[in-house]
């Protein structure tokens, strides 16, 4: 079940910007989606930075495949989350992530309204860019305690003994970045890195509980966010790609919805990079 269902996403149009990479697929713990055309039936999912942009993307396509969503995002971005969560059928949570009770409040809100937790994506992410030697401690401190800090912090809880299930599923968003890095990026750069190392060291200490833990690596993703960028940045990024453009999305929100799939059990600890073949190799 495991490999079928691998082999199922590596075939469809959901895996066009995924290639040039190595996944490996566990015998452990083969389970079967309760539907084909609805994988997520009965599943309540938490994903943070849902109010715009590729957590808005992960929110839609996790209630499209039968989840129940939990979209967080900060309280500035109130109205576009409520208008997320309302699309999705799903409950909105104002929430800064790097408060030191976001673990348990998502946790108490995921309970209270829907009944448990099977799901969690950190998404929330932010950019503070500046070259190294003219980097400030606000800059590097504000990109450390979203990106970072705060999954670790939030998952005492999440991962805790009231937290997800057997057989729960984790995804964390790094980035091409985490890989290769970025020029004006370091800050962004560590801890999408450090995310990949938290991926490798997490997934096997709750193997045991059948939870699967891994990341998704986006390349260059047309955004609100990626919009901002100097045109001849964003147009050399899309030329890196084989594709000759960039990714959407829905294209880093669809590997996400295969990773949190139950037939997904068998893999675990990898990071999926989604970027149109922009790097190649293991």
């Amino acid at each position: 079940a495991n490999v079928g269902e691998a082999v199922r996403f590596f075939l469809s149009g959901r895996s066009a910007f995924v290639d040039g990479q190595p996944v490996r697929v566990s015998s452990a713990a083969a389970q079967a989606n309760p539907t084909v055309d609805r994988p997520l039936d009965g599943q309540v999912a938490v994903v943070t930075g849902a109010a715009r942009g590729i957590g808005a993307a992960i929110a839609r396509t996790l209630h499209r495949d039968g989840a129940t969503v939990v979209c967080v995002d900060v309280p500035a971005a109130g109205e576009a989350l409520a208008q997320v969560a309302g699309e999705v059928g799903g409950t909105a949570l104002q929430l800064d992530v790097t408060a030191e009770d976001a673990g348990r409040r998502i946790l108490d809100h995921a309970c209270g309204r829907h009944g448990g937790l099977d799901i969690v994506v950190h998404n929330a992410g932010i950019t503070r860019d500046k070259l190294f030697v003219n980097m400030d401690e606000s800059r590097w401190d504000s990109v450390m305690a979203v990106n970072l800090a705060s999954i670790v912090q939030m998952n005492e809880t999440l991962l805790g003994p009231d937290g997800l299930g057997d057989g729960g599923r984790m995804v964390c968003l790094s980035s091409q970045s985490g890989f290769a890095g970025n020029r004006g990026q370091t800050n962004y750069s560590a801890t999408k890195a450090a995310i990949i190392g938290l991926v490798s060291a997490l997934a096997p200490q709750v193997a045991e509980r059948g939870i699967t833990v891994n990341g998704v690596a986006p390349g260059l993703i047309e955004t609100e966010m990626t919009g901002r960028m100097p045109f001849a940045t964003r147009e050399a990024a899309r030329r890196l790609s084989s594709l000759q453009q960039g990714g959407l999305p829905v294209d880093v929100a669809d590997t996400i919805a295969w990773l949190v799939q139950p037939a997904s059990a068998g893999v675990t600890g990898q990071v999926i990079r989604v970027c149109g073949q922009n790097m190649i190799g293991a």
